[in-house]
């Protein structure tokens, strides 16, 4: 089977250029739920004329619903899953829950992707999404090509992973950084990417979280998955031409050209980097510089009388932009080139080793001798990927019909489905009744403007008669005047009926028994363990069994290395589980067990919530990043009991990537706190087993707001930083009686919407 080449499309001019330079199979937004809502993305007039295009080429088109969803917003997304079925895509990458429950019942024609926003990172998470009806599933972006191989290696079930554009400091789908501390939630489409900020620490004034991109180039030709991805529905058109263009060189077997390579450069690039795709790798942050930098053409050999003076090693000309590394900036210094000298010349071009002087613009930064320089633009560039596009309308979705067409001596008539027509006439015997035949045949295949496609004719004509081609258009005009299609409209599912909800009671979640040694148990409905794979029964065995929950965390990367864990623990007799992530479905008993969903498998709304009872939940944890309005009304209406998270500290960003100065080798293991800072606020990152977790100093409290929430359970994480048993005591008398303790973040708890 052929390997897709996948491309983005952030409007459609993005799109035709796709298609133009070999992409297979396109992926776009409509105008909400989508991930990327800040791209220009496509209305249903558009979507129907690309999709066309599209299938007329045999492409694909997969459109993102990739957002969380808010109950209040579950209508407009039956209107836009309408648009999709209405304009024939062919799948939909989705992360809610309930988004995935609505189009198996309703739109069982769409094929369901499971997001990079679900963060499947490893086997078994894979298979758990198969299970629940996932065609597709896109790869977190964090995995070796190994790990790649192994999650390939599935039957039946199509893999998609990214190979080129902007990476993500955290786990996609795990980054609550801009949700919690800025209000716009990249689960919901709007990141503000704090993640490219400067902030200080140890090291200085850096860009700790800031990520090359990636550029897998002849690596791809490695990998044994269904769709490879290029990122990049925020780029122009230009920039996903030369990329497309770029990747179908490599899978063509015509190589990774270096014009090509330094032709992507030059329109939009940071350094570029393969990730984890060979293994851990330190050196995919770019601490020093945020943004587009551009293909690197040289040093600074002087900068004498306003002129820059430098040997370009690729050829440059008038009104290029040039780049150069300012020390002490976070972004390089650009600028256009005006005015440009070879000698005394004055050139509108210089060719590459030859010494030019370029004029620098009024009040440029101190520019020093060995700076690098890089081009940032290029009018050649720029006008080196022109593309054809069809006319509007031109190949618009067509509804496929069939038509049977009866001659008789006195009438002709002619049916489609329910519909009919029919013209009285006298008809003779036909000399040649192929031509009667040719006549009707070009007379029914006018669709015109009708948005129909016919695909089948069939003629009765028993005595051989003859009718005049007028009249067969005639009739297909009657005919297909009289045929409409209204289109899909979904509805929204039944729910299944509300729990009795209970007097709501505490849950105390920690990751060291230790901190629960002043409590009164007897107050508690349960104790939830964080565990790890070194984690012992013999470590929570002085704990009533009944009251315990163990509690998976959301990353595993060696998922096959818990099977000794999770055995031991229910040979034990511990029956009560909570998952933060798809793996731990999968890797747990379908039967026998209490299972618990986390707050990582969002559920904001009440489809989410009966999909995760149909799935076998016992409960579910409403979302850290969520309004307090929305989980009043969800909570009313909830299939299965919730839990309301009253107090934690919350990873804003959970990574595979090291935030230690020391090389891997050199690296003391253990874990290792490392205090941040940033206009006025201080973060503190946990780096442990090779991941690396970024707080903000003060944890998360919703005491004061918790008794508007309709929950059957409040919940005290006590989990990461490093709690005495005093300080514990001293925070839950505190938040149990609904108060907010002292300089606590509150999220999005306020808001109106996300």
């Amino acid at each position: 089977m052929k390997t897709e080449l996948l491309a983005p499309a952030g409007d459609i001019e993005a799109g035709y250029a796709a298609l133009y330079y070999g992409a297979d199979a396109v992926y776009l937004g409509l105008k909400h739920f989508s991930a990327r809502a800040t791209a220009t993305n496509f209305d249903e007039t558009e979507l129907n004329n690309f999709v066309g295009y599209a299938h007329h080429l045999k492409r694909r088109v997969y459109v993102t619903v990739n957002t969380l969803v808010q109950e209040q917003e579950l209508p407009s997304l039956i209107d836009s899953l309408d648009i999709c079925s209405n304009c024939c895509v062919d799948g939909i990458i989705l992360q809610d829950l309930g988004v995935a429950r609505i189009i198996k019942s309703q739109y069982p024609e769409l094929e369901l992707h499971a997001s990079t926003q679900m963060a499947v990172h490893n086997k078994e998470g894979a298979l758990a999404l198969q299970k629940l009806g996932f065609k597709r599933v896109v790869l977190a972006r964090e995995l070796s090509l190994a790990e790649i191989k192994d999650i390939a290696s599935i039957p039946n079930l199509e893999t998609e992973a990214f190979i080129h554009g902007a990476l993500c400091y955290s786990y996609s789908g795990l980054c609550l950084f801009s949700s919690l501390e800025s209000g716009r939630s990249a689960n919901r489409g709007k990141c503000l990417y704090p993640c490219r900020s400067v902030f200080s620490g140890k090291s200085g004034d850096k860009h700790y979280f800031s990520m090359k991109d990636m550029a897998l180039q002849n690596e791809v030709l490695k990998m044994p998955v269904t769709s490879l991805k290029i990122e990049g529905r925020k780029k122009n058109a230009l920039y996903v031409a030369a990329v497309t263009d770029y990747y179908r060189h490599i899978l063509d077997g015509k190589g990774a050209r270096i014009q090509k390579e330094e032709n992507i450069k030059q329109i939009f690039s940071r350094p570029w980097c393969k990730f984890m795709f060979h293994g851990k790798d330190k050196a995919v942050v770019d601490r020093d510089f945020v943004g587009h930098r551009g293909l690197p053409v040289g040093k600074v050999s002087q900068v004498a009388n306003g002129r820059l003076i430098f040997k370009p090693n690729h050829k440059i000309a008038r009104h290029d932009g040039l780049q150069i590394d300012i020390a002490g900036q976070e972004k390089p210094f650009g600028f256009s080139i005006q005015n440009m000298y070879v000698g005394r010349h004055k050139v509108f071009e210089a060719d590459a080793q030859s010494e030019v002087s370029i004029t620098l613009p009024p009040k440029s930064p101190d520019i020093t001798k060995g700076q690098n320089i890089y081009l940032a633009s290029s009018s050649a560039v720029k006008g080196g990927y022109d593309y054809s596009r069809p006319k509007d309308g031109e190949y618009i979705n067509r509804h496929e019909i069939e038509v049977e067409l009866i001659i008789t001596p006195n009438k002709i008539s002619a049916r489609s489905g329910e519909f009919s027509a029919e013209l009285c006439g006298n008809f003779a015997k036909a000399d040649d009744v192929s031509k009667t035949i040719s006549a009707a045949d070009k007379a029914f295949n006018k669709t015109g403007n009708t948005k129909l496609h016919l695909t089948g004719l069939h003629i009765t004509n028993p005595e051989g008669l003859f009718v005049p081609a007028s009249m067969f258009n005639e009739l297909r005009r009657k005919l297909y005047g009289e045929i409409s299609f209204e289109g899909k409209h979904g509805t929204l599912p039944q729910l299944i009926e509300p729990c009795n909800h209970q007097q709501p009671k505490w849950i105390i979640r920690t990751d060291n028994p230790d901190n629960l040694n002043l409590l009164n148990l007897e107050n508690l409905a349960e104790i939830e363990f964080l565990i790890s794979r070194d984690t012992k029964v013999q470590n929570v065995a002085d704990y009533p069994k009944n009251k315990v929950r163990l509690v998976l965390p959301a990353l595993a990367r060696d998922s096959a290395g818990w099977k000794p864990t999770i055995s031991a623990f229910l040979s034990a007799g511990y029956k009560k589980w909570t998952i933060g992530n798809w793996w731990g479905l999968n890797l747990l008993p379908e039967q026998g067990i209490d299972l618990a969903f986390d707050n990582s498998l969002y559920t904001l709304n009440t489809q989410a919530i009966s999909m995760a009872k149909e799935i076998g939940a016992s409960r579910v944890c409403l979302s850290f990043e969520d309004t307090l309005n929305n989980m009043r009304v969800i909570a009313s209406k909830s299939a299965l009991p919730v839990v309301f998270p009253v107090y934690s500290d919350v990873p804003l960003f959970s990574s595979a990537v090291c935030i230690r100065d020391n090389s891997c080798s050199q690296c003391p293991k253990g874990s290792r706190w490392i205090e941040l800072h940033q206009d006025g606020n201080t973060y503190w990152a946990l780096s442990r087993n090779c991941q690396t977790y970024v707080f903000d100093n003060r944890p998360l409290c919703f005491a004061t707001e918790a008794r508007e929430v309709k929950a059957d359970f409040y919940r005290a994480d006590f989990c990461y930083k490093n709690y005495s048993a005093q300080a514990v005591l001293q925070i839950f008398e505190k938040i149990s009686t609904y108060q907010d303790i002292a300089d606590c973040a509150k999220g999005n708890i306020t808001s109106l919407v996300i």
